[in-house]
């Protein structure tokens, strides 16, 4: 599969805290092979967690991002308005018997001790639900109990056998190579949360392949993300973006830059006195030669 011809990237922040510089990096990054490319970069807000988004990062995202000299088509999705489309692609999973609610806390995966870890650092979840009977099922949620809703691996793998991921560069020329996914690694993942009628992995496939992205530019934090993706893309009968995964911007210590750390924020460097071409310049995006490695 070629790319369209007019290719359409996507920038997907999600609203739970400011932009720090690897958010800037892969901003910046997607806005330049889109516009070498003749193509767009869509923005898109993904803030299913409404427990923890807030307005006021959103509009610090748009702020920061027209700071930096970016623009982008409107309107702008917001994954939080489209809770419909992510809940008609579940249905889709359900009626094939491909999903199962699960009733466990953490605690008690914690504690359950299963083998080992998925690519994250969670802990594999041990299948404690997954043969529940149906009467046991309806006898818990009728008692109130709720319950998130896995995939069932082992069921998706022998209905999408063998999910291959294309990678190649942004780039006209660059042809596409397959490599093999291992959706194994991560157990039966959760598509759909207690809290939240979604989940990060059900809701970005869906939403690629309505925006019609085709390709797909991100941190190499998502890397084994990718293996989930293409297994879900495969069993909802979606189209498979190309996928690049660029480097992460580290601190001094070599960590990656995160929210959850407090890492120093695109709006804490502005009010030191930092210009967007000064950070252009320190992430390696210097007009006539930008630095790509």
């Amino acid at each position: 599969m070629s790319l369209p011809s007019l290719p359409i990237f996507r920038f997907a922040p999600s609203p739970n805290g400011r932009l720090h510089l690897g958010h800037a990096y892969s901003a910046l990054y997607t806005d330049h092979w889109a516009r070498a490319m003749g193509g767009t970069m869509l923005l898109r807000i993904e803030d299913i967690d409404i427990g923890r988004c807030r307005p006021e990062f959103v509009e610090a995202i748009f702020d920061d991002l027209r700071w930096l000299g970016l623009d982008w088509p409107q309107p702008v999705r917001f994954q939080s308005h489209h809770f419909d489309d992510y809940q008609g692609a579940f249905a889709r999973l359900k009626a094939r018997d491909l999903v199962y609610p699960c009733f466990c806390t953490r605690a008690q995966i914690r504690a359950a001790g299963g083998s080992g870890t998925d690519p994250d650092g969670a802990p594999l979840y041990p299948g404690t639900c997954r043969h529940l009977a149906p009467e046991e099922r309806e006898r818990r949620f009728a008692a109130g109990e709720r319950a998130q809703w896995r995939l069932d691996i082992e069921a998706a793998l022998r209905v999408a056998a063998h999910p291959a991921i294309r990678e190649a560069m942004p780039d006209p020329d660059s042809r596409p190579a397959s490599r093999a996914a291992d959706p194994a690694r991560w157990g039966d993942v959760v598509l759909v949360r207690k809290d939240i009628p979604t989940s990060y992995h059900l809701s970005v496939v869906v939403d690629d392949a309505l925006q019609g992205v085709g390709h797909v530019t991100r941190g190499m934090d998502l890397y084994a993300a990718t293996d989930i993706h293409v297994l879900l893309q495969g069993l909802l009968g979606l189209p498979p973006p190309l996928y690049t995964h660029h480097r992460l911007v580290l601190d001094r210590d070599a960590d990656k830059l995160s929210k959850s750390r407090r890492s120093e924020s695109l709006g804490d460097l502005r009010e030191k006195g930092w210009s967007a071409a000064a950070v252009r310049h320190h992430l390696g995006f210097e007009e006539a030669s930008p630095r790509f490695t």
